[in-house]
C-alpha cells in the first residue's frame, strides 16, 4: 500500500489520497454493498488515468471508476484504487449546436450539460432522477435512461464516440466499426456470431434490456457499434476519459398530464396504450410514495405523462388528447412550468422516500430496476406482488411504466442471517419471474453485484461464458472493477450492514423515527446524494451549503458525513469510535442548518447526529473555546443583564485590542464583529397589560436573542399581536428562567441541554396547564423546542406538550386572528427563509401573511452562512461568507433601495449587517411599522 501510494504520487498530477477519510467516503455507493478501497485518485486528465493504470497494473491492484457515486447495484465500489472523475475531469469540452453533439469529460454532471445545451433548444435525452448530481461517465457505465426514454432512449442511443483507456493504459477511440477495438475482439465475435444472435434474440423488442454486455451491438447488421457496446459495461472493460454525445431538440413548451387510476395495476395496464400518442414520459407511482397535500388528482396510483409542443397551447392540447384517450379515475393537466417542477420533484424524490415503508420501517434496493415488455407490465406486477407476499416482504413499485421498467425498494432484513438468506431466495425466484415475462434483470442502472450472479438465468451459461472471454480480451489481468458483471461476487456478499453493531448504541437523543437506534438513523443515508447538488438557486432548498461552499468536497456533504459515521460504527476503517478526529473534522463544517432534515428524501438529520457526536467526542475532555463562550451564550447574557453591565461590555468590545483578545480567548473568528448586548432586555422593557381585551391569549417566549440582543423584535411583535386582538402574556419567571437549549445542542453539550430543558418544562407548567399557544419569534429557538426538546426528553409527556404548543409569529396570527387584516405595506421583499424554519417549522403561514400585507417577492432561500455559533467560530469565516455569497447576499445587493430585507433570524440579520451593509428586519418589525 505504501509503495502504491508513493508511485502514484510521483506519476500523476492529480490528487492521491490514502487517508482514512478518503477510504471511508468511498466504501459505498447507493446500493446495499460495501467494499473498502486502498485509496482514491482524482485525476486531472487522461494522462493521469493512464499513468495510474500502469502503476496499478504493476502492483496488481484493482481500479474502479466513480462519478457521483449514485450507482444502486454496487458497481461504484472496489477494494483497490477508486478513480473519482468529479473533482477535475468534469468539464464540457465542446458543444456544436449545428451537429447537435457535445464533447464531455466523464465527471461532468448531467444538469450542467443540460444548462449549456438549453440556449440552443437542445438537451441530452436520458435524464435519471439523479440528474442534478449524476455524471456522464456514470451514465455511460450503467447505460442510464430516465423518465424520457420513451421518447429519446437510453444513454447508449445517445453516444457517438468514446475515448477509453484499457487496464494496460492503452488509448482507444471507439465509434462505429472495428477501428479502435482491442486485438482479438473481432476474431472472437466472428467465431461466436450464432451464439450472439440466438442468445439476444428473445430480447430484441425489449426497450430496457440493460443487463450483461451488449454484444449484439457488435453484429454487422447492427453497425458494429463499439461505442454503444461499451455503454453499460460498468467500468469492467475500460475507463472513459472523454465522450462525444448526441443531443436532441427539446420541445419549446411542455405540459404534464397526471392521470389517476384506482391502483398500480390499472396504471400499469394503461401505460403501453398511451405510447402511440407520442408522449415524452409515461411515469408511474402509487399512493404510498406520495406525501400528503401533493395536489395530485384522485386515485390510488398515477401516470405522469409529459407532452411537448411548439407552443404552450400545443403542448397542453396534446396532454388533453391523452386525457381524453385514457380511462382514468381523475386527471390533471399542468401547463405552468413551476407547477410541473413541483410535481416532478415528487417523482424524483421517490428513490429516497421509497427507502421507508409507510410504517417507517426500512426498505432497500436490490431489485431496483428490472424491466419487462411494456405490454406485460400489468401481469408482471401482479406476479411480483404475489411473490412478495409469499416471502412476507413489502415494496412499492414505481418508475418508467411506459418502458416496462420498475423501481422498487423492498423491506429486506439484511441485518440477520435468516433475513439475508431470504433475500437470496427471493432474488433467485424474482430473476426467474422476470425472465419468464421476457424481461431483463436490469432495465436501467446496471447489474453490478446485485444481479450479475443471476445473469445465467437470463442469458444462459454459454452467452455468459462469452462475456467472460470478452472481458479477458479487454482486461486480461482482470484489474477493472473485478467481481462486477463477469465472475461476479455473490449477491449476498459485501453487504454494507454486515459490520454494523447489532445492539443499539448508547445515545442521548431519542431518535423516535428510528426506534431509538443511532445505527438505524445513520442507515437512513442510502446514497442518493441529493446533498451533492452544486448549483444553488431559488427553490433548490437549503441542503448542503458547506458542500457547495467547499467546491464539491464529498467530506462536507451530508452523505459524506453519514458515510464517516457509518464507518465509525463499523470500526474497520474509522477505528477510534466517538473519539475519531476524521469524523470530527468532517462534521466541523456542518452548519447544523437542518436543511437535510427536510431536503434529504430520506430525512437524514445531520445537525442532530453532529450534536450527538460532539457530546460523546468531548465527554470528559476539554472542549474548544467556542463551546464555552458561544455554546453557553444564554448564561453569559443573563449574567450581563443581571449585573447591568451591558454598556460596559459593549464599550470594551468596541476597543480593538480588547475585542481581539476577547475573540481569541473565546474562539471567535477575528474577522467578526461582536454583537452588542441590549442595555434593557425585552422582558424588562415590556409592560404587559396595556391592551388586554378579551381576545385569545398567547405566551410570548423570551428567547435569548430577542431578550438580550434584539428586544425591538419582541416589542414589535407585541404591538402587532395586540393590534390583531391577541393578548400576549409573558412566560412566568418567578420559578426560574426558560431556554430552548439551542446553543448547548449545537455544540454537543447535551447533558447541559437536557438540564436546561427539564427546568424549562417545569417553569412552563402554568402555561401548559392554561392551554395557550407559545409564540416563539426566533425560528431557530422555535425549531429547537419543536424538535430537539421531545427528542432529548423522549419520555416526558410535558415536553411533548410544550413542543406541540409552539407556534411561529405568523402561525399565531393566522390561527388566532384569521379575520384580521394586516397593514398593507405594499413593498417588494428580498431575503431568506430561515433554514430552521424551512426544515422544521415550514413557512406556509409566513407566505400567506406576507401576501396579505402586500410584501411581494420570493425569498431567495439557502443559508445565510452564520448559522448561530458556526460563522462566529474561528476557522469558519471563509465558508460562512461563501454560503452567504451563494444566494442571499447577491439577492440583497440587487434589491432596490425601497425593498424590505426580511430576515427573521438573529443570525441572518447579523450576517447581513456585517457582510451586506443592509439591515434585515423581522416580519414583526415590518408589520409594526405599518400599523
Amino acid at each position: 500500500m505504501d509503495g502504491l501510494e508513493r508511485d502514484l504520487r510521483t506519476s500523476v498530477r492529480g490528487g492521491v489520497d490514502f487517508s482514512v477519510t478518503a477510504r471511508a467516503l468511498n466504501t459505498m455507493d447507493a446500493s446495499n454493498y460495501r467494499r473498502v478501497p486502498l485509496g482514491v485518485l482524482t485525476p486531472r486528465d487522461g494522462d493521469d488515468v493512464a499513468a495510474a493504470l500502469e502503476v496499478c497494473g504493476r502492483y496488481g491492484v484493482p481500479v474502479v471508476g466513480r462519478g457521483g457515486g449514485t450507482s444502486i447495484a454496487g458497481q461504484a465500489t472496489g477494494t483497490g484504487l477508486v478513480v473519482d472523475f468529479t473533482r477535475h475531469m468534469n468539464g464540457l469540452v465542446d458543444l456544436d449546436p449545428e451537429a447537435r453533439t457535445a464533447v464531455v469529460r466523464p465527471g461532468l454532471v448531467l444538469d450542467r450539460l443540460q444548462a449549456a445545451a438549453a440556449p440552443y433548444g437542445l438537451r441530452f435525452g436520458p435524464d435519471p432522477s439523479t440528474h442534478s448530481r449524476c455524471t456522464l461517465g456514470g451514465m455511460i457505465g450503467n447505460n442510464s435512461c430516465g423518465s424520457h426514454s420513451v421518447a429519446w432512449g437510453t444513454t447508449a442511443d445517445s453516444v457517438a464516440a468514446l475515448d477509453v483507456l484499457t487496464s494496460d493504459g492503452a488509448a482507444h477511440r471507439l465509434g462505429q466499426g472495428w477501428q479502435g477495438a482491442p486485438d482479438g475482439l473481432r476474431a472472437l465475435l466472428e467465431r461466436e456470431l450464432a451464439t450472439v444472435r440466438t442468445g439476444f434474440a428473445p430480447y430484441a423488442g425489449l426497450p430496457r434490456r440493460i443487463s450483461g454486455y451488449a454484444v449484439d451491438a457488435l453484429l454487422p447488421e447492427h453497425g458494429t457499434d463499439l461505442a454503444r457496446f461499451l455503454c453499460g459495461t460498468e467500468g469492467t472493460l475500460g475507463l472513459v476519459t472523454e465522450a462525444t454525445v448526441r443531443l436532441v431538440e427539446a420541445p419549446p413548451a411542455k405540459a404534464l398530464a397526471v392521470l389517476g387510476y384506482a391502483d398500480e395495476s390499472a396504471a400499469a395496464e394503461a401505460a403501453a396504450g398511451l405510447l402511440p400518442h407520442g408522449p415524452l414520459t409515461v411515469e408511474g407511482m402509487a399512493a404510498d410514495l406520495v406525501p400528503p397535500g401533493s395536489g395530485l388528482p384522485r386515485g390510488g396510483a398515477w401516470l405522469f405523462v409529459e407532452t411537448g409542443g411548439a407552443t404552450p397551447a400545443e403542448a397542453r392540447a396534446a396532454a388533453e388528447r391523452i386525457v381524453r384517450a385514457a380511462d382514468v379515475v381523475d386527471s390533471l393537466v399542468v401547463a405552468d412550468p413551476a407547477g410541473q417542477q413541483v410535481l416532478w420533484r415528487i417523482r424524483e424524490d421517490a428513490s429516497g422516500t421509497a427507502t421507508r415503508m409507510p410504517d417507517g420501517s426500512e426498505a432497500w434496493p436490490g431489485w431496483e430496476d428490472c424491466a419487462v415488455p411494456p405490454a406485460r407490465l400489468g401481469a408482471y406486477l401482479r406476479d411480483f406482488r404475489a411473490l412478495l407476499g409469499e416471502h412476507g416482504l413489502r415494496g412499492t413499485p414505481y418508475g418508467h411504466f411506459g418502458d416496462g421498467c420498475i423501481h422498487v425498494r423492498i423491506d429486506f432484513d439484511l441485518l440477520t442471517d435468516a433475513g439475508v438468506a431470504r433475500f437470496r431466495r427471493f432474488s433467485e425466484e424474482l430473476a426467474a419471474l422476470v425472465v419468464a415475462h421476457g424481461g431483463s434483470l436490469s432495465g436501467e442502472h446496471g447489474d453490478g453485484q446485485a444481479r450479475a450472479e443471476l445473469l445465467p438465468k437470463m442469458y444462459g451459461t454459454e452467452l455468459v461464458g462469452l462475456f467472460e472471454r470478452i472481458k479477458a480480451v479487454w482486461d486480461p489481468a482482470d484489474l477493472l472493477n473485478p467481481g462486477t458483471l463477469v465472475r461476479p461476487a455473490r449477491l449476498d456478499e459485501n453487504l454494507r450492514f454486515a459490520p454494523l453493531p447489532r445492539e443499539p448504541v448508547d445515545v442521548v437523543f431519542g431518535y423516535p423515527h428510528d426506534g431509538g437506534d443511532f445505527s438505524a438513523a445513520v442507515r437512513r443515508c442510502v446514497g442518493v446524494a441529493k446533498c451533492r447538488v452544486q448549483e444553488g438557486g431559488s427553490g433548490s432548498g437549503v441542503m448542503c451549503p458547506s458542500f457547495r461552499a467547499t467546491g464539491g468536497d464529498e467530506t462536507h456533504s451530508t452523505r459524506g458525513r453519514a458515510r464517516l459515521l457509518h464507518e465509525m460504527l463499523a470500526g474497520e476503517v474509522v477505528t477510534d469510535g466517538w473519539r475519531s478526529t476524521e469524523v470530527r473534522d468532517a462534521l466541523d463544517l456542518c452548519l447544523s442548518c437542518k436543511g437535510c432534515r427536510s431536503d434529504c428524501p430520506v430525512g437524514v438529520d445531520m445537525a442532530t447526529y453532529k450534536a450527538e457526536f460532539l457530546h460523546h467526542h468531548y465527554a470528559g475532555r476539554r472542549r474548544p473555546a467556542a463551546h464555552y463562550s458561544m455554546g453557553r451564550l444564554p448564561r453569559w447574557l443573563r449574567l450581563v443583564a443581571a449585573t447591568r453591565t451591558a454598556a460596559l461590555v459593549n464599550s470594551l468590545a468596541s476597543v480593538p485590542p480588547l475585542a481581539a483578545l476577547g475573540k481569541r480567548l473565546g474562539g471567535v473568528a477575528p474577522e467578526r464583529e461582536i454583537p452588542r448586548a441590549a442595555r434593557t432586555t425585552f422582558s424588562a422593557g415590556w409592560r404587559p397589560g396595556g391592551r388586554r381585551g378579551d381576545g385569545p391569549r398567547v405566551a410570548l417566549w423570551p428567547d435569548t436573542f430577542t431578550e438580550h440582543l434584539s428586544p425591538q423584535v419582541g416589542h414589535a411583535a407585541v404591538r402587532v399581536l395586540e393590534a390583531a386582538g391577541i393578548v400576549p402574556l409573558p412566560v412566568p419567571r418567578a420559578r426560574g428562567r426558560v431556554c430552548c437549549g439551542l446553543t448547548y445542542v449545537s455544540t454537543g453539550q447535551l447533558d447541559r441541554a437536557r438540564a436546561v430543558l427539564q427546568r424549562t418544562v417545569e417553569v412552563m407548567g402554568p402555561v401548559l396547564d392554561a392551554g395557550v399557544p407559545v409564540v416563539v419569534l426566533e425560528p431557530s429557538c422555535a425549531a429547537a423546542l419543536r424538535s430537539d426538546l421531545p427528542e432529548l426528553l423522549p419520555g416526558d409527556a410535558r415536553a411533548r406538550l410544550l413542543a406541540e404548543r409552539v407556534v411561529t409569529f405568523a402561525e399565531a396570527l393566522e390561527r388566532l386572528a384569521p379575520d384580521w387584516d394586516p397593514p398593507r405595506v405594499d413593498r417588494p421583499v428580498v431575503g431568506q427563509t430561515h433554514c430552521h424554519q424551512h426544515a422544521v417549522l415550514g413557512d406556509a403561514a409566513d407566505r400567506r401573511l406576507r401576501e396579505r400585507a402586500g410584501l411581494v417577492g420570493e425569498l431567495s432561500g439557502g443559508c445565510c452562512g452564520l448559522a448561530g455559533n458556526f460563522g462566529f467560530e474561528e476557522g469558519h469565516y471563509e465558508v460562512s461568507v461563501a454560503c452567504a455569497e451563494e444566494r442571499l447576499l447577491p439577492a440583497v445587493r440587487a434589491a432596490g433601495a425601497g425593498d424590505v430585507v426580511l430576515a427573521d433570524g438573529f443570525s441572518c440579520r447579523t450576517q447581513l449587517s456585517q457582510l451586506g451593509d443592509r439591515a434585515g428586519r423581522h416580519l414583526a418589525e415590518v408589520l409594526a411599522e405599518g400599523l
